[in-house]
């Protein structure tokens, strides 16, 4: 498997993306509008937030990808436009309706998406515009797609990208992907937006199988915050540019899940990774539950406490906050069976502190990975959360973020 973070999204044969500034951000330097386009027609398929409250982009692309064609994204970042009512559902079919027209493909195979502030209307004079330049801007160079890659941010601070190139019946096949977030990052798809493409040929379902089972083991093992959004997308085209059909139950399947799956994972990570004002990148393990759902539930507990992530800022090896927050996860526990490292190093063992040196924990904590793992001596299964720290950065992007 070779990896690269060059081309990305464009790395797969067959496919082109463009990327403008339209005004939807205020500032003039950065990018706000993106497409991503197969030059062969593809299948296509995609998850979106678990919110009860979701914008209107979700609501069309849901409706839009029952069919499995999909040959388009078109992304705005700067306006979600969620909890915009009838106008933000009818501004999001225009914004179809503008994007087939000058990629010159059917208005049901294309899939858009939204973020950046809830609440406001979307300024469709600078989307006709910005989808206009971005059509005219399509290339697959790596400069194309790395401006991609910086056209759907908001709050992030670098752009996300990868690819991995994979041998499939001595052919070669590429996956490449892009993804942002930085903020209201929550389990259950997390709250970000996630593009995919892959020259091998696949039908929908089998991809959308493919799409569920790389999302559970990246996306949905994340949280920074533990807020979700109202935008979520991930998905993902497919279009054959590689002359490889990927059958079910097969050798080939396998392999490509294999770099689909760390396609997703490094993303993933890297979102955890650019989480406003993280300093740290954590890791938790929770092993040894009755079920995996019961160490998923712990180890969210753990991720999603704010006292915990004040503690790893401050790089305090205050243990009571973890195994507390385990303790209140609605799982039934045994602290006299319960263990507790960080870093590696015993911490809390049987029911009570081990005699561990604080100073050299402490010490290992300065390192921007720190790993928690919590041994529950209950069970055989186990789970694993990633998460960063909460800052005084993060309170001060967020609190000034709307204004």
């Amino acid at each position: 498997m070779e990896v690269s973070t060059t081309g990305c999204i464009v790395a797969p044969r067959g496919f082109q993306a463009g990327s403008t500034y339209c005004g939807i951000k205020i500032a003039k330097d950065s990018l706000d509008l993106g497409i991503i386009f197969s030059e062969y027609p593809a299948t296509g398929t995609a998850l979106f937030t678990t919110n009860q409250i979701y914008a209107a982009p979700v609501k069309l692309s849901r409706k839009i990808i029952q069919k499995g064609r999909i040959r388009a994204f078109v992304v705005n970042s700067g306006n979600a436009n969620a909890c915009t009512g009838d106008q933000g559902y009818k501004d999001a079919e225009e914004m179809v309706r503008i994007a087939a027209r000058y990629l010159k493909i059917s208005e049901d195979e294309l899939l858009i998406a939204s973020t950046g502030i809830i609440g406001r209307p979307l300024p469709m004079d600078k989307i006709n515009a910005g989808i206009q330049a971005a059509v005219n801007a399509l290339g697959s160079t790596q400069a194309h797609g790395n401006d991609m890659a910086r056209a759907i941010m908001t709050t992030d601070t670098r752009q996300k990208a990868v690819a991995v190139r994979l041998k499939i019946n001595n052919k070669d096949v590429t996956v490449g992907g892009i993804a942002k977030g930085a903020g209201m990052i929550a389990p259950n798809l997390a709250t970000m937006l996630c593009f995919l493409t892959t020259d091998v040929s696949m039908p929908a379902m089998l991809l959308n199988e493919c799409l569920r089972n790389s999302a559970e083991s990246s996306f949905n093992r994340i949280t920074i915050d533990g807020h979700m959004s109202t935008n979520d997308t991930i998905a993902i085209i497919a279009n054959g540019a590689a002359g490889i059909t990927i059958p079910v139950k097969s050798n080939e399947l396998q392999i490509f899940q294999q770099g689909l799956d760390y396609v997703t994972s490094y993303l993933a990570k890297a979102i955890v990774l650019d989480g406003e004002g993280a300093t740290k990148f954590v890791q938790i393990d929770v092993i040894g539950a009755r079920s995996r759902s019961e160490a998923t539930r712990i180890a969210r507990s753990i991720a999603d406490s704010p006292l915990v992530k004040t503690a790893l800022n401050g790089e305090d090896p205050n243990w009571g906050r973890i195994v507390s927050a385990a303790g209140y996860a609605g799982v039934e526990l045994d602290a006299s069976k319960t263990t507790l490292y960080i870093n590696n190093i015993l911490i809390f063992a049987k029911g009570m502190p081990t005699q561990c040196d604080l100073n050299v924990l402490s010490t290992s904590m300065k390192n921007r990975d720190i790993t928690i793992r919590l041994e529950l001596g209950l069970g055989d299964y186990k789970d694993t959360v990633w998460t960063c720290d909460l800052s005084h950065e993060y309170v001060t992007i967020n609190a000034e973020y709307h204004t």
